[in-house]
């Protein structure tokens, strides 16, 4: 087995590429700790604060943040970061080549019935004509990422990333510390029979992915001919871990149960690093407009809508909006 560093340079990635995500893995060793302590440290549960998405955050979500922010910025390899819990982005070092964008810890509402979440995180280059607190800089397209994953924390913790040569697994060896690499070249099943939504959206959802969603609840009695299962962590690191591992479609569809917000996940820091390992593994990762990695981002905030998994069932999926 081999660990992470040499495992890098197998793939060619720059050495200071490699010395930003062993800070970025410093910093969610120490979070896996702290999720492993839940109740021990009095970590669990709510404070009182909203972050900018208008989310009542988690006491975990502020310390992982924190935590990330910290040992990221100290690097000295990082201009700016931007963050699900930060309102705006944050300076760092003003020559530093790369941004990163984060969802420290994203599914936190598990973390009180000890569940499934995770550390999402996105890599750009960054722009040398801005300045280090200017979230311009991050208005960039996925597919100009340099590297992405997440960090699942489960019954062990799990890196899934890419640098654009295929999606890899790794996992932390706790006895000395280092990831270490257990599976190159992940690759999503074409075919799949499982899928994951949160049907208590469904009335709220467009007529496309009703009768869509609708087709697949007909099971073999129905027009798709087979029976399909639903699956739902409610973290979208524990729904693309599967698709991941075996196959499936995670969606999280346009709905009109808000009319000020008619998508729910972020581009920067969910939607984009997760198309990236998607496709990197053979899979897909749309909007029902288009590539999620071709958006060009208007704000560091912005959501989008979410299709993605298994080549085949991503494309019949997007049919019914045809």
């Amino acid at each position: 087995m081999q660990r992470l560093a040499p495992a890098l340079r197998q793939d060619n990635v720059p050495l200071d590429l490699i010395s930003l995500i062993q800070a970025i893995l410093t910093a969610s060793k120490d979070i896996s700790f702290r999720v492993g302590q839940g109740h021990l440290n009095d970590l669990l549960g709510s404070t009182e604060d909203e972050n900018v998405q208008g989310e009542v955050q988690k006491k975990l979500d502020v310390i992982s943040n924190d935590l990330l922010k910290e040992i990221i910025l100290e690097s000295g390899f990082v201009k700016a970061i931007s963050s699900e819990e930060e309102d705006n982005c944050v300076a760092g070092n003003e020559d530093g080549k790369y941004l990163v964008s984060f969802d420290p810890l994203d599914g936190s509402s598990n973390t009180d019935i000890n569940s499934l979440i995770g550390t999402i995180f996105s890599i750009h280059e960054a722009p040398s004509n801005l300045a280090a607190n200017d979230n311009d800089m991050f208005k960039q397209a996925g597919d100009k990422q340099v590297c992405a994953g997440y960090v699942l924390y489960g019954p062990s913790t799990m890196l899934a990333m890419t640098t654009g040569s295929g999606t890899h697994f790794y996992v932390l060896d706790k006895t000395y510390g280092e990831f270490i690499l257990v599976e190159r070249n992940v690759q999503v099943p074409a075919e799949t029979a499982e899928f994951s939504v949160n049907m208590s959206n469904q009335r709220f959802w467009q007529a496309p992915m009703q009768n869509y969603i609708n087709d697949l609840l007909a099971g073999n009695t129905g027009p798709r001919g087979k029976n399909f299962n639903m699956r739902w962590i409610a973290a979208m690191v524990g729904d693309i871990h599967r698709v991941l591992c075996r196959g499936g479609i995670f969606t999280y569809p346009t709905d009109s149960k808000d009319a000020s917000k008619p998508n729910k996940l972020r581009l920067m820091y969910e939607a984009n690093p997760m198309a990236f390992l998607l496709e990197q593994a053979g899979g897909l990762a749309m909007t029902s407009q288009g590539r999620i990695m071709d958006i060009q981002p208007d704000s560091i905030h912005q959501r989008v809508e979410v299709i993605m998994g298994s080549k085949n069932e991503v494309e019949t999926c997007l049919s019914y909006y045809k």
